[in-house]
């Protein structure tokens, strides 16, 4: 499996890869490949933060993270939003995701970016050092369910004297 940088020829690739996934996704609304496309539209874009992972040529894996305002009262915070993350079904429970999700927290925090977010299953980010964002003293005013609602720490350290709110989420 390789990852690399998403490129402009694999959008639609992308957007049919995210469609799928997602229509088999524990959780979903439907219209995750549409947020790729309002994300890529947004001030939030960083092209240099969208991985897909690939095997044998074929797209089996996706990742987007761009840039999470947070409305800070104390502290200083970079973060970025992890939306979406996907991967292909026959390539489920192979640790797509979680080099995926490491790849690009390890490219973000080579961007000066300290701390992560997203939306999603509690129990599978967990894994990956994801809590609750008010674990970090953040609170979560975002409308979506406290429990799915998770940060992470890029940086060691990086959540250390910060308090604020998530009132939104990248658009």
């Amino acid at each position: 499996m390789n990852i690399r940088t998403a490129l402009k020829r694999d959008y639609e690739t992308i957007y049919e890869l995210v469609k799928t996934a997602f229509e088999t996704a524990q959780v979903s609304d439907g219209t995750e490949q549409d947020f790729v496309l309002r994300l890529r539209d947004s001030s939030a874009f960083l092209p240099e933060l969208e991985f897909v992972a690939e095997e044998n040529g074929l797209l089996i894996g996706h990742i987007l993270l761009t840039r999470q305002p947070v409305l800070l009262s104390a502290g200083t915070l970079s973060a970025v939003l992890v939306a979406p993350l996907c991967v292909a079904l026959p390539y489920r429970n192979q640790n797509v995701g979680g080099r995926l999700l490491g790849y690009a927290g390890e490219q973000a925090v080579k961007l000066g970016f300290t701390a992560s977010f997203l939306v999603g299953n509690p129990d599978y980010y967990g894994r990956f050092g994801y809590r609750r964002v008010g674990d970090f003293g953040i609170q979560n005013q975002s409308g979506i369910p406290d429990q799915f609602v998770l940060g992470c720490e890029l940086v060691p350290g990086a959540f250390r004297g910060v308090s604020g709110t998530l009132s939104e989420f990248a658009q």
